[in-house]
């Protein structure tokens, strides 16, 4: 609370929820628990004891979403993670460290990181998960278990870090069992007798003689690729790079297997903490690394790098066998227009929808976006000049730009919202400016400043402003929609 409240950051608070029909405390925070306030405490009675003690309700659901969400910025230093409520996160760092020069330098990364964020964390490392776990809460000493000695880290520690239940612990009080040193000898039928199964399986996990599974909090993909970057990426050429290895990984596995993907999700680890995602569906199963990549290009001016992307990873979670005939189409001996059954099915087509509304058009030599292509004549007629793909363009392109009213924050700025035909749409997200100059040598008169933008409802348009900004008869206009 104290992220979105740093009023309260010097106020002992607690967080309080209602539990067998009394209001008990569920969270407090470390001033909190300095006065002796510990979690499961009756909430009046604390309030009573301690004067000025903040108190709020808690959200029912609120830790497991907080801890997710840290489990997912995780990913970037470990593929498997379990969430561990109400207040834990469970790592399996086998064979990550190294990349972060060592396990000691690993962890400090990991809990420096989590600090800075603004929480209070405490890490260990051992061979299991009980010990770690143990040692992350109760430990003093050393947070890094050597391999083989869960044991010794474990004998001065209280019966509580063996996740033991409060009745359990309660009866392990009454008897003088304080710490795990004074019951880890005795005989195990004698301790199954008087505490029951799960007390010698919690010991037994946390020493290593039984499996503890993890229940991950995202499952690994069946298909899935993973790109770190050695360092933070931050432009469209190393983003398309990125994009391009992990499909050329992920295609030859689909390549050799027979299958190809409809489904594919990219996700971008960024350092500031957030993860930016682009997704891309295919009509029938596909290996084709070309013809997939040029889906994802078109939403590579969608992915914002901000301070730099550290960490690429690519899953296709849809996955269909593929067949060889469909391949054919992409590749350069297949379908292609001097093919006669790409004619006849025009000709199919035309029948039905009419010849007039199907069209093939060419570049041409022009830098106004509508003066930029013609119309082709026939499927024979070749092209002059290449397609321009060095910035995006709208998939619909206006005959004629329209005008549309504009505010921006500086007269220099993509516009913070514009109206056009009457309907207000408030822009989140927008490209920097792409100048066009006119030809020079075909006619005069003023430039223009394109940005591709984004609206409150994902909705992308392409508009621009004509001259700058203080020229006499400045105006924006609207040019045309994307996909």
């Amino acid at each position: 609370m104290t992220i979105r409240q740093p009023e309260l950051k010097d106020v002992p608070f607690i967080l309080v929820a209602s539990e067998r029909n009394h209001m008990v405390v569920t969270a407090a925070n470390s001033l909190a628990e300095a006065q002796g306030i510990t979690v499961g405490m009756a909430a009046a009675d604390v309030k009573a004891a301690i004067p000025g003690l903040q108190v709020f309700d808690a959200q029912p659901g609120q830790s497991a979403k907080i801890l997710k969400q840290a489990g997912e910025w995780c990913i970037r230093y470990s593929p498997l993670i379990s969430v561990d409520l109400p207040q834990g996160l469970i790592l399996d760092i086998s064979g990550c460290a190294h990349l972060w020069g060592g396990e000691r330098a690993y962890l400090k990364e990991i809990v420096n990181r989590i600090r800075s964020k603004g929480y209070d964390v405490r890490g260990a490392m051992a061979d299991t998960v009980g010990t770690a776990w143990a040692v992350a809460r109760f430990g003093r000493i050393k947070p890094i278990i050597e391999p083989g000695d869960q044991a010794n880290a474990l004998l001065p520690l209280p019966p509580a870090a063996l996740r033991l239940e409060p009745l359990i612990l309660e009866r392990l009080q009454k008897l003088g069992f304080y710490t795990i040193k004074s019951f880890i000898n005795l005989k195990r039928s004698a301790v199954r007798r008087r505490f029951g199964d799960n007390f010698l399986l919690r010991l037994d996990q946390a020493l290593g003689n039984e499996n503890e599974p993890l229940q991950v909090l995202h499952p690994a993909e069946p298909y899935n690729e993973r790109l770190p970057c050695l360092e933070p990426v931050r432009t469209a050429t190393a983003i398309e790079l990125g994009i391009k290895t992990l499909l050329s990984n992920l295609c030859k596995r689909l390549q050799a297997e027979g299958k190809g993907l409809r489904t594919a999700v990219l996700k971008c680890y960024r350092l500031d903490g957030k993860i930016v995602d682009a997704t891309i569906g295919t009509n029938r199963a596909s290996h084709n690394i070309n013809h997939l990549f040029k889906l994802f290009e078109l939403k590579i001016p969608l992915i914002e790098p901000d301070l730099g992307i550290e960490l690429f990873t690519l899953e296709a979670p849809k996955v269909e066998e593929v067949s060889p005939d469909q391949e054919i189409l992409w590749s350069p001996e297949g379908c292609g227009l001097a093919d006669t059954s790409l004619a006849e099915l025009l000709d199919r087509l035309a029948n039905k929808v009419g010849a007039g509304n199907i069209r093939r058009y060419l570049p041409q030599e022009r830098y106004w976006p509508e003066q930029s292509i013609k119309k082709a004549g026939s499927l024979a007629e070749k092209p002059t000049t290449t397609w321009r793909t060095g910035r995006p363009r709208p998939s619909l392109l206006l005959p004629r730009p329209e005008k549309i009213e504009v505010t921006a924050l500086l007269p220099d700025n993509p516009p913070m919202l514009f109206i056009y035909k009457g309907e207000r749409h408030t822009i989140k997200k927008a490209d920097d400016a792409e100048r066009i100059e006119r030809e020079w040598w075909l006619d005069t008169g003023p430039h223009r400043d394109y940005y591709v933008v984004e609206d409150h409802e994902g909705r992308r348009y392409w508009l621009f402003r004509s001259g700058h900004y203080s020229d006499e008869g400045s105006q924006w206009y609207i040019h045309g929609f994307f996909a």
